[in-house]
């Protein structure tokens, strides 16, 4: 029998784990070993992929994948740990008393004027960015997302200047499955920070553990960081740190991140182990009943015979063994072993799994599960369930119910956008552009009176007024949009979008977690391309980010605004709608073309953990929701304002540099001319509008901007432009080459070669899609 013929609600023991490659190591990695206890939770609305409960955490996994692991089935319910003898919380020892602990104890210290580096490093959605920011003071976003950190981050601990603490991509474990993880590891192994901070989910122990005991191989100082240990207690568990401290043989320090509890003796704890280079006490984890030894023999075989080898290559020889024992071709290649090494390391690996009876990789993952079992039922007491994980339960019959999943979100997406666009969002809109009206009224008649130089009078008004203003007035729309898509991902729910609709992209070539850049792309596509680093495959990666463009960003909601109002005002609300919904089929079609062509082949297995709904942090939604303000205004303040004088210069001075009241005249006239034909099919070949669009590649606002400076205002827009002809405009606007900066995130992504495809793809699906407008709207009106 296979896990995927198990029933809903029904318990099984794992037997074999099929698969190959870095795949089956993932899945071993990620607790499906043989001999694990797995509960099927519910499948997802569409029949596929399935949620599992394994070691005490909800992992996610497709059917066809599931047919790959054999089980046994059992009536028996996975067993709760039963409380230790001693089930007191007691206090944390103090610092330098390590040697009780079984701590290595540094002969010497760091010289004071060393930096001290730490890496902080832990699972996905564990907490590290909410630790990293109470280490540091950092303004970082969280999301309750798995990976939302997508790049390293570094900063100075509060208070101590000689310190540099970076901020990794959470890892499942030292066995990189995706990009993120690879950046992880090469910076713990590559780089060698002094100290190591391993930040764990204290409620969800048995799976965060498992990176921990790989980190420990690495022999670097290092401290435990038992993080959310608030809600454990709040569910009436607990954790006995002194015997947990002498098991792993490293500090284990309690804390709550985001309450801030137990940082600052966090802080003192890491200093000293980095600075007395204390560290960790043991790093064999082999248990008694390995069949007499045969893990422990196999890795001390293999540590005997690549000593010399590890040690020139500047990788740790324990890590390096068990790396060997999983098979990973990277470390195998960075140790340079010649023939005979490694037919001698064979041996020794066969032999193990004759008398093991599991084969290489699952003797290894089994080895650190037994131990971290028994470790938790010495020294961890976990209630029966906890009221997060009982609430998470609650929400999910509804979120992610059979029937009631689809209908959720677009309610939820479609309240988003009905919020934004006609309530909260436009209500701050109207208060934005009143002040900005009042405030170009008084410096227009201070300029009068001033008697100003009609030249400089012009560039005020007519330039940086009417171009800046306009796009500044957008702003409550941006910030409120970032707002409840920051809500939707802090609370947990991005992951059961991704959960619920990877059946339906798998239709077109993707998994669900691409559903989140996606998703994120409706913000902002420069964030959205950088999410996509989560993927673990490179073809859905490349695949993905091609697609996010075509996710409207909330830099074309001036120009929607400003057409719908101008041409469609009856049914702006639904003009919006129309136009989000164009990307979304555009991008469905582009996928399915993509997949048939260029990237063939299915979408990499959906193994995702998924966390428990969390109360939105209103510090991190706040956090987040300035700095998109912030960069909004940088960007209107320096690429805007820089192309609104541009603009401006280009469209009030001649060939000869004359100033000159005639717009046919002007140098912009000339270079725009050239372009218009290009747009005269699509019904607006027009050198104004030619203009504004190549602004638009610098900023999508100066569109708006643009536009307002060279017709003049929204009424003699109106007047140039028929419905007929502003239809296909908004829809080339749509989907035409993003920004700049969104171009440059691709190039950093995927190389300049890919940025080109891209931008040379999207005009021509936006001149496409728009001529098909022109002739639907010629019909119409």
């Amino acid at each position: 029998m296979t896990l995927k013929e198990l029933q809903i609600g029904k318990s099984a023991v794992v037997d074999t784990v099929g698969g190959s490659g870095a795949l089956r190591q993932h899945f071993l990695d990620m607790g499906l070993i043989p001999g694990a206890e797995v509960t099927l939770v519910k499948l997802a609305p569409m029949g596929d992929p399935m949620e599992l409960r394994i070691h005490g955490y909800e992992l996610t996994l497709r059917l066809d994948d599931a047919a790959q692991i054999g089980i046994t089935p059992t009536e028996k319910a996975p067993a709760i740990s039963a409380a230790p003898a001693d089930d007191k919380m007691v206090d944390h020892p103090g610092l330098g008393e390590g040697g009780k602990y079984h701590i290595k104890k540094g002969e010497n210290p760091l010289p004071e004027d060393r930096t001290l580096t730490f890496a902080l490093a832990g699972n996905q959605n564990c907490g590290k960015t909410t630790l990293f920011n109470q280490l540091t003071g950092s303004n970082q976003h969280v999301g309750n997302f798995p990976g939302v950190t997508v790049d390293r981050k570094s900063g100075a601990i509060k208070g101590h200047l000689e310190t540099e603490v970076t901020d990794l991509p959470g890892i499942y474990s030292m066995s990189p499955y995706s990009s993120e993880e690879i950046v992880t590891r090469q910076f713990i192994i590559g780089e060698k920070p002094t100290g190591i901070i391993n930040i764990v989910d204290a409620t969800n122990i048995e799976r965060n553990l498992y990176l921990t005991m790989q980190l420990m191989e690495l022999d670097t100082p290092m401290v435990l960081a038992l993080n959310m240990m608030d809600e454990v207690r709040g569910n009436g568990g607990t954790v006995r740190i002194n015997k947990m401290e002498a098991m792993l043989g490293i500090p284990v320090v309690p804390i709550s991140a985001a309450k801030n509890e137990g940082v600052d003796e966090l802080v003192d704890h890491a200093l000293h182990v980095a600075k007395y280079q204390e560290r960790p006490g043991r790093m064999d984890f082999c248990s008694e009943d390995d069949h007499g030894g045969a893990v422990h023999r196999c890795i001390h075989g293999i540590i005997h015979l690549i000593e010399d080898h590890a040690k020139a290559a500047g990788i740790p020889v324990r890590f390096a063994a068990t790396k060997l024992v999983e098979g990973d071709q990277r470390i195998e290649e960075a140790l340079k072993l010649d023939q005979n090494e490694k037919e001698m390391i064979e041996h020794i690996i066969v032999q193990m799994e004759q008398e093991r009876g599991l084969d290489r990789a699952a003797a290894i993952a089994d080895m650190r599960f037994s131990f971290i079992q028994e470790l938790v039922a010495k020294t961890v007491v976990k209630p029966h369930q906890s009221k997060e994980q009982l609430r998470s339960n609650r929400i999910d019959k509804f979120l992610t119910g059979k029937y009631t999943a689809i209908p959720a979100f677009i309610a939820i997406m479609g309240l988003v956008f009905f919020l934004t666009f006609n309530v909260i969002g436009l209500f701050f809109q109207n208060l934005m552009e009143t002040g900005i009206d009042a405030l170009t009224g008084i410096v227009d008649t201070a300029l009068t009176n001033w008697n100003v130089n009609a030249a400089v009078h012009s560039l005020l008004i007519d330039g940086i007024f009417t171009g800046v203003g306009s796009v500044l007035s957008f702003l409550p729309i941006i910030v409120v949009l970032f707002f409840f898509l920051s809500m939707l991902e802090d609370t947990g729910y991005m992951a059961r979008v991704a959960f619920v609709m990877d059946k339906l992209l798998r239709r077109i070539g993707l998994s669900g977690r691409s559903i989140v850049p996606m998703l994120i792309g409706f913000g902002c596509t420069v964030p959205g391309v950088m999410a996509s680093r989560t993927l673990p495959s490179e073809r859905d990666r490349k695949m993905t980010i091609l697609l996010t463009p075509f996710m409207s960003c909330s830099a074309k909601l001036p120009i929607y605004s400003l057409f719908a109002a101008a041409f469609f005002p009856q049914y702006a609300g639904l003009v919006m709608v129309l136009l989000y919904f164009t990307g979304i089929v555009v991008g469905v079609l582009a996928a399915l073309l993509l997949k048939s062509t260029v990237f063939k082949g299915e979408a990499v297995p959906f193994v995702m953990e998924l966390p428990n709904y969390r109360l939105p942090g209103l510090k991190n939604v706040a956090q987040l929701l300035w700095e998109k303000a912030r960069d909004f205004l940088q960007k209107a303040f320096t690429v805007i304002f820089a192309a609104t004088i541009v603009i401006w210069f280009l469209q009030n001075f001649d060939l000869q540099l004359r100033l000159t009241a005639d717009p046919q005249a002007s140098i912009l006239a000339r270079i725009a001319g050239d372009i218009a034909p290009l747009f005269g099919p699509l019904g607006f070949a027009d050198w104004r509008i030619s203009t504004a669009l190549i602004t638009g590649f610098m900023a999508k606002e100066s569109v708006v901007s643009s536009l307002l400076i060279l017709f003049g205002s929204e009424a003699a827009l109106s007047a140039a432009l028929t419905p007929a002809q502003a239809a296909p405009l908004l829809v080339f606007c749509l989907l035409y080459t993003p920004c700049i900066a969104a171009v440059a995130s691709v190039k950093r992504e995927l190389g300049n070669k890919w940025a080109v495809i891209m931008v040379v793809n999207q005009c021509a699906v936006a001149w496409l899609c728009a001529l098909l407008v022109r002739l639907a709207a010629v019909a119409l009106f």
